[in-house]
């Protein structure tokens, strides 16, 4: 008889201890099937999270390892300290030329209250002053804000290349303040940059001084208005969240658009009014610039996060829009991680315990494999014989385990992901403040719940397959070392 006939027959033949195998492996296949589920469903929804959060980074400062050296420091050497220097111009530029770059916005920042040029609101926001705007200055006709998508120049040109060369005072302005002004492209205006100045030092009765007002015309020219693109409201906000996102909403309408120039000259004279208003202020000719970098992939922000923080200051680090991810989601990054642990330990038990069963079952068939010796069949093929009994009984097991499991990984998983160990921490989300309207995202554990599912994936199935079967093929070399040892004359005396 041939020996895949045997196999088969002896399969049918002990059904008592087939069933016995079969039930070790399905149990065990489960809780392997459960664990790979939940492993393979925690990274799916990182990997498509993260990639819809999309690719933008740019530098902050790492105020939180600043602060630490700082206070590691006696009273004598923090004087000697000098407050770290934000990166150069040269420096965000050769950031930019790296090769995980599509394109980036390097501009200088600024912004200024107002009382007669009119924002997005009406109520006070800063500096004692009505209105405030964001100011933005551009080395580039284009910047990313319009390339990217996030706004729309639905009127006039833009910037032209005399603007950005000469550095006019060229502005785009959104629809709605340019309506609340009753601007149109072309028009000129005067930003009337007011801010309050609070002198920190005390009198002579110990009181603050008063905050005095400056105030200064500074004109500009419409070039183009803007409209934002609309953005769908998330209803599962908490009411946190969804006045940050009002805020984010009205600081894009509220920003100004110009050139580098423009900004330059805007920010001397509000340090000019500064110095006139606070005795003993020195003013900063350093120019202080912001970038954002659009990477070609999600997938390689961490590789440019490592080469871009070789290029930087000391206190100085690369921001990741998908940053936010790891706060809101600490929870099921935890899941993924014990699920690991599980697969690993399943894996080992299975081992362990289906070596023993396999071993047992083969010292009970000692005379039947001793017969098939002494009367010439090979031991490669009573041995192989042995592994396709194996294969097909636990291969019955792990295809139905495969279903069963998936099932259980999901109830389970969803359990933990309701219950408070898990999604108490990072509820209501973390708003994200990056240099740039693209950094912007507003993430709460509850998106990243509802986009978690346990689904019967090509890559489930594969990893699970290749796990277990692995592990069956294992767990067969100790019954194997036993068939090589066996003596068929001793059996047989």
């Amino acid at each position: 008889m041939d020996f895949k006939q045997r196999a088969l027959k002896s399969i049918t033949r002990r059904k008592g201890k087939s069933l016995i195998l079969f039930f070790v492996v399905f149990i065990l296949g489960n809780v392997i099937a459960g664990a790979v589920a939940i492993q393979q469903s925690t990274t799916n929804v990182e990997k498509e999270t993260k990639r819809s959060m999309g690719a933008v980074t740019s530098i902050e400062m790492d105020y939180e390892a600043y602060e630490k050296k700082m206070s590691s420091l006696s009273e004598d050497d923090m004087t000697t300290v000098e407050y770290p220097k934000s990166p150069k111009a040269e420096t965000y530029q050769e950031i930019g030329n790296l090769s995980y770059v599509k394109r980036y916005d390097l501009y200088l920042p600024t912004g200024t209250g107002t009382t007669k040029l009119k924002s997005m609101t009406s109520e006070s926001v800063g500096f004692g002053t009505p209105y405030m705007f964001t100011i933005k200055g551009f080395n580039q006709k284009e910047f990313l804000d319009v390339t990217e998508g996030l706004i729309k120049i639905a009127q006039g040109d833009g910037f032209t290349d005399n603007d950005i060369k000469n550095g006019t005072n060229a502005a785009i302005i959104s629809q709605d303040v340019a309506e609340a002004n009753s601007l149109s492209v072309g028009d000129s205006f005067v930003l009337d940059a007011t801010n309050q100045i609070y002198d920190d030092t005390a009198s002579a009765e110990g009181e603050i001084s008063e905050p005095k007002t400056t105030t200064f015309d500074f004109p500009m020219k419409v070039a183009g208005i803007f409209t934002v693109a609309k953005k769908d409201l998330n209803t599962q906000q908490s009411p946190e969240q969804q006045h940050e996102s009002e805020w984010q909403a009205l600081d894009q309408l509220n920003t100004i658009y110009t050139t580098e120039g423009a900004a330059r000259n805007l920010n001397k004279k509000i340090q000019e009014a500064f110095a006139s208003g606070i005795e003993g202020f020195e003013e900063d000719s350093e120019d202080y610039y912001q970038a954002t970098y659009v990477l070609k992939s999600p997938d390689d922000i961490e590789a440019f996060r490592q080469d871009a923080n070789a290029l930087l200051p000391e206190f100085y680090q690369v921001v990741a829009s998908s940053d936010q991810y790891e706060q809101v989601a600490g929870g099921l990054t935890k899941l993924n991680t014990i699920s690991k642990y599980v697969v690993i330990v399943a894996v080992i038990a299975t081992l362990l315990i289906l070596s023993l069963v396999v071993l047992l079952f083969m010292r009970d068939r000692k005379h039947e494999l001793g017969i098939y010796l002494s009367f010439g069949e090979s031991r490669s093929k009573v041995i192989t014989q042995i592994v396709l009994e194996l294969l097909m009984i636990s291969s019955i097991a792990l295809v139905l385990s495969l279903i069963t499991g998936n099932f259980l990984g999901g109830a389970i998983s969803q359990s933990l992901i309701q219950s408070d160990w898990i999604s108490n921490s990072n509820q209501d989300g973390i708003m994200y403040y990056g240099t740039s309207s693209l950094m912007q995202n507003s993430l709460s554990f509850m998106d990243v719940q509802q986009a978690y599912k346990v689904t019967f994936s090509i890559g489930y199935i594969v990893t699970y397959l290749l796990v277990g079967v692995g592990t069956v093929l294992l767990s067969a070399i100790l019954p194997l070392l036993y068939i090589l040892r066996l003596n068929p004359k001793k059996i047989m005396m």
